[in-house]
């Protein structure tokens, strides 16, 4: 008796001992959920979600019963099954709540997955209790288990299958979310059978909702019905009607989670289904979408969008949407392995898609144009045009020139348009087109001899193809490496040959000629009135008066530009057409933000006014001065303009040459009109104008010289520094250096001579000389200007060194008669 009753307090004591073991675990668990459910609470981006803050909410009144179990330790009956049945809950709330915020970065989520494992874990040995055998007790204690456990799974709301099920058939929009989580996770944990979800019809069900359902829940039904398509080919059969695919593909413009599941569902679905392939290529927009998300940044939809292209490209219509879409590996695999039919069907396309420059280089990488090239080579009649076709709109783009040329179509294409058969004159206009835009390159010139051919069938093509012909002349002359080609021309009659087209009443084909005789032109300026008679200078300066094209305006300047300027019979020629007028009010209206054509524009109308400011003929300077000329070259001063400030600087110069002896002296005591205070020039010691003696200083053109000096542009510092010289001849050096200390033209006179060339360098010592006669100008400027000499002296062109060494000198660094140099 004795043995038995303490057999019966050891057990008891034991059984004691374990409860409070289970207490303690349950206690230490409890503790981890706390900090995390804290910071779920406090986090704004998760809670502003319904469905998540349910969870959490969820989690919370599961954390608080299992707080207050282990706080009070009052468990009447089976604690560690209660405990157990507790722990177990949390694991599951917290499952809920990874599930729901599923596309919502969370902290700790690793911790979080790692805790929810070990509570789901949680097993406990329930043999010690309550250690009363009595049956009564036993059968009031799982009673009140019962009880106990109903409150916490109507709190919960949905407890099994069939009320998840139910609720999706039948329950409300709050009622459908929920029941929707858990079954998930019911098919997730495999508590839901294959048989069962058929039986109910779940896959219907959630297929009909997808297009009514908002947000999160979307991504749900799909991630779901992606999960069933893979584990029944049943249930992929009912997700293949046209009604529920076009519910899906709505949700490819959706946010990433829903895009990647929804993507990853078509994939599943249209398996090697063509019937399903036609009906999701149908969908408007779908193939658009699909091409979008192929070039994003979410590698697994991008992966699977382009598995689903490529799957759907078998059908040459949907590889043509892709093209559309900016797709063009299909396209371009159909050029390459496809039948000659679809060959045609895509070289057509994409001769007559509006490809963006990216469209362009991505195909001619991606190796279309040697498809296209191969065809062209190779193919029937309509094979030919088709690839040409596509071919030119790809030849668009600079940087396909090189595909082209290494594909060697230049032979082949000039082949065509020296042929004569009839059936390929259809082909010469593409053909020529392309010839144009090759020629941007500099690698045509190794093809010897292709201009002159080219040259030879201006005369007997259509005025389209004259079009492209002169256009591929005009680049292939402009190349830097291009001279013998363009003197290869002028040997064999270009100009002669172009001059006809000068005439020609298509305003294309005359810009055309005439840019392609300028060019050739600049070669042989003395010689050009060998080349161009009188006839066609009135036929050029009547272009000029009538033209509305700046360019073709330019192009005809430009060859006027490049005559002789001592032939006066082309300057009366000139003048009787009213050009100087004509030419003054264009540079009017020419802004100052210039395009290149303007910039040619103005760079040729200062290259005429050379002609009309000549020193030699005051009478012309006089008929310019009246006319305007001189206000316009100094405008053009401070364009930005370079060869047309240089040319300005030169007109200036050449009329300033004649300034000094127009000049009235103040010493005349005998004047028509006395003339105004304002009137009297500082420099020339007399009274000036603009109009009347040309003056620099009047015109305020000295100002805008200075700054060209002290810019970063070197072009047009040679003309700028002999107009400034005209300032400082011998009769008015003194006046002349200064009131170019007045405007600080020094400093700018000796940065040139740090940076220019020979020749300018030569002009600022020979200004500079000027300025160092004057002792005050030394003082000033003789520091500064010391250290640009002596670097001069020792590393400048030997040509100079006299000159630098009497600076040098002045400025009692070397002795006057000093063997230095």
């Amino acid at each position: 008796m004795e043995e038995s009753a303490s057999s019966e307090i050891n057990s008891r004591s034991s059984s004691s001992t374990h409860i409070t073991e289970v207490f303690t675990e349950f206690s230490v668990l409890i503790e981890k959920v706390n900090p995390i459910l804290s910071e779920m609470k406090d986090s704004t981006e998760i809670t502003d979600l319904p469905a998540i803050q349910k969870a959490i909410d969820s989690l919370e009144t599961d954390y608080n019963r299992a707080k207050e179990v282990v706080e009070t330790q009052t468990i009447q009956s089976s604690p560690a099954k209660h405990i157990q049945h507790l722990i177990q809950n949390l694991g599951r709330s917290l499952g809920l709540v990874l599930f729901a915020s599923h596309d919502v970065p969370i902290s700790n989520k690793q911790k979080i997955e790692a805790l929810c494992k070990e509570m789901m874990n949680v097993r406990f040995d329930f043999s010690s209790d309550d250690y009363a055998n009595e049956a009564e007790e036993e059968t009031e204690d799982e009673t009140e288990e019962k009880a106990e456990d109903e409150i916490v799974e109507e709190e919960k709301r949905i407890s099994t299958v069939d009320e998840a099920i139910f609720q999706i058939k039948n329950g409300n929009e709050d009622k459908f979310k929920n029941a929707i989580l858990f079954l998930n996770e019911f098919i997730m944990d495999g508590i839901i059978s294959n048989e069962r979800i058929i039986e109910e019809d779940v896959v219907k069900v959630l297929c009909s909702r997808l297009s009514s359902c908002k947000g999160h829940e979307r991504a749900v039904i799909i991630k779901l019905l992606r999960c069933l398509s893979l584990q029944n080919d049943q249930h992929k059969e009912k997700m293949k009607g046209l009604e529920f695919l076009s519910a899906l593909v709505k949700s490819l413009t959706r946010d990433v989670e829903e895009q990647r599941e929804a993507v990853g569902l078509l994939l599943n679905i249209m398996d090697d289904d063509p019937g399903v392939k036609r009906r999701i290529g149908r969908i408007r927009g779908c193939i658009v979408m699909l091409v979008s998300i192929a070039n994003g940044y979410d590698q697994e939809a991008s992966n699977d969008a382009r598995v689903l292209l490529n799957s759907m490209s078998g059908n040459t219509q949907h590889a043509l949407h892709m093209a559309e879409a900016g797709y063009f590996k299909p396209l371009i695999k159909y050029l390459k392995e496809g039948s000659e039919m679809s060959k045609v069907l895509m070289a057509t396309a994409l001769s007559r898609l509006e490809l963006t420059d990216q469209n362009k280089a991505s195909l001619g990488e991606d190796g279309a144009i040697e498809q296209l090239v191969k065809m062209f080579n190779t193919g029937n009649l309509e094979a030919k045009l088709s690839a040409l076709n596509a071919l030119q709109s790809l030849s668009n783009l600079k940087q396909n020139i090189k595909h082209l040329i290494d594909s060697g179509i230049v032979v082949s294409l000039l082949q065509l348009l020296f042929s004569v058969t009839s059936v390929l004159m259809t082909l010469r206009e593409p053909a020529s087109a392309i010839l144009a835009k090759v020629a941007q390159s500099e690698s045509i010139l190794v093809k010897r001899d292709v201009a002159h051919q080219m040259l030879s069938l201006l005369n007997v093509s259509s005025p389209v193809i004259q079009n492209h012909l002169l256009e591929a002349l005009n680049n292939i002359v402009s190349h830097s490496s291009a001279s013998k080609v363009r003197n290869t021309m002028m040997e064999n009659g270009a100009i002669q040959l172009l001059l006809p087209f000068l005439t020609e009443s298509d305003t294309q084909i005359r810009t055309g000629a005439l840019k392609l005789v300028y060019t050739l032109s600049k070669d042989i300026q003395g010689e050009l009135t060998e080349q161009i008679d009188y006839p066609n200078v009135h036929i050029i300066s009547n272009i000029v008066s009538l033209a509305t094209s700046e360019c073709e305006k330019a192009a005809a300047l430009g060859i006027l530009c490049n005559f002789p300027l001592s032939d006066k019979k082309i300057t009366d020629i000139l003048k009787k057409a009213n050009l100087v007028t004509l030419m003054v009010s264009t540079m009017i209206l020419i802004p100052e933000n210039p395009t290149p054509t303007t910039m040619w524009l103005a760079e040729s109308i200062a290259g005429v006014l050379l002609r009309f400011t000549i020193s030699t003929d005051k009478n012309l300077q006089h008929y310019s001065a009246e006319h305007g000329v001189i206000p316009v070259l100094v405008k053009l001063l401070s364009s930005s303009f370079q060869t047309a400030k240089c040319k300005a600087a030169m007109c200036l110069a050449q009329l300033s040459r004649n300034t000094l002896h127009l000049s009235k002296s103040r010493k005349l005591k005998w004047f028509c009109v006395p003339p105004s205070i304002d009137a009297f020039c500082e420099v020339h010691d007399g009274y000036c104008s603009v109009k009347s003696t040309f003056c620099l200083v009047k015109a305020g053109a000295i100002a805008p010289l200075v700054q060209i000096l002290q810019g970063k542009e070197r072009g047009a510092d040679e003309a700028v520094l002999g107009c400034i010289s005209t300032l400082l001849e011998d009769d008015i050096w003194e006046s002349g250096c200064k009131f170019l200390v007045k405007t600080s033209g020094v400093d700018a006179i000796i940065k040139v001579l740090g940076y220019g060339n020979f020749k300018c360098q030569e002009r600022a010592v020979w200004i500079l000389e000027r300025v160092f006669r004057v002792e005050a100008n030394r003082e000033k400027y003789g520091q500064s200007a010391q250290v640009v000499l002596i670097d001069l002296a020792q590393n400048g062109d030997p040509l100079l060194a006299p000159a630098v060494a009497k600076l040098l000198a002045q400025l009692q660094l070397l002795q006057d008669q000093s063997s230095y140099f």
